[in-house]
């Protein structure tokens, strides 16, 4: 058990869940708070910066951190709600760095949550996540189609076997297209 708990795989999955948990957890607040008055926000935030449709890109920004931080808390498509917090974070670093320079008090929690939602877009969810349980349930199909095929006999030339697989049509669709590329990394 205990070599279990100090392998590498185990402890990493379990600061991925960890780091997931409580980033998502400290941040929906600040969306709500957004959504508490969504007016006050785009005066106070969105139109000193100068852009289009503050009120618009205010209600962005909170869902955004909402719906980024469940996706986080919940391991569900986690890089896209990573994503679009840095995205929302990147907006706000800027526009600290615009309205009161480089302020190491008003920037230290903005940079925090940037190095975190970055942190886990670029290293994935981590085995603790629904994208993981997504990813085996895809795999366990994909092997059981594998296995299922008829054995092709082996007179024929390897270059004809390629050709017949990739005259076939994809089976699978979204889930592969989300396995592939949303869910977490498939290569461990």
């Amino acid at each position: 058990m205990l070599s279990t708990i100090l392998t590498k795989s185990f402890s990493k999955d379990t600061a991925l869940l960890i780091l997931r948990v409580i980033t998502g957890t400290v941040l929906i607040h600040h969306g709500f708070e957004k959504l508490a008055n969504i007016e006050n926000f785009a005066d106070a935030f969105v139109r000193p910066l100068h852009l289009p449709f503050p009120i618009f890109l205010s209600y962005i920004a909170a869902f955004s951190e909402i719906g980024g931080s469940w996706l986080l808390i919940l391991g569900l498509a986690t890089r896209f709600g990573a994503l679009a917090i840095v995205g929302t974070i990147s907006v706000a670093i800027y526009h600290a760095l615009v309205t009161a320079g480089f302020n190491i008090f008003l920037l230290e929690l903005l940079l925090l949550y940037f190095a975190s939602a970055t942190s886990i877009a670029l290293t994935g969810p981590g085995d603790f996540s629904i994208d993981e349980v997504i990813i085996r349930i895809l795999r366990s199909e994909s092997d059981e189609e594998i296995s299922q095929e008829p054995v092709k006999s082996k007179s024929k030339p390897k270059s004809d076997k390629l050709i017949n697989k990739q005259d076939e049509p994809s089976k699978g669709g979204i889930f592969q297209f989300l396995q592939a590329n949303l869910l977490s990394d498939t290569s461990n």
